[in-house]
């Protein structure tokens, strides 16, 4: 996959994860998709590297959107110290 569908792959499951975890979040379209890349590649290697499912299984987007909700609560709670 190119850099433009990792971005929006990237995107969707950033909005999708987004949507899912409840609470205010007030970050840009940019943040969104890092966070989206960060949660798949997370998942995607780390599930695949433990053996839960393979390349190209439904579960490795169930897996990226989980994996986006972790990025973002970190990333809430880290944002929320420094204010």
């Amino acid at each position: 996959m190119g850099i433009i569908g990792t971005i929006i792959i990237g995107l969707i499951v950033g909005l999708i994860a987004r949507f899912l975890k409840p609470g205010n979040d007030s970050m840009g379209w940019i943040m969104t998709i890092l966070l989206g890349i960060g949660g798949s590649l997370l998942a995607t290697y780390g599930g695949q590297a433990v053996g839960i499912y393979r390349a190209g299984e439904a579960a490795g987007f169930i897996g990226a959107v989980v994996g986006a909700i972790i990025l973002l609560v970190i990333y809430g709670l880290v944002t929320s110290r420094r204010h």
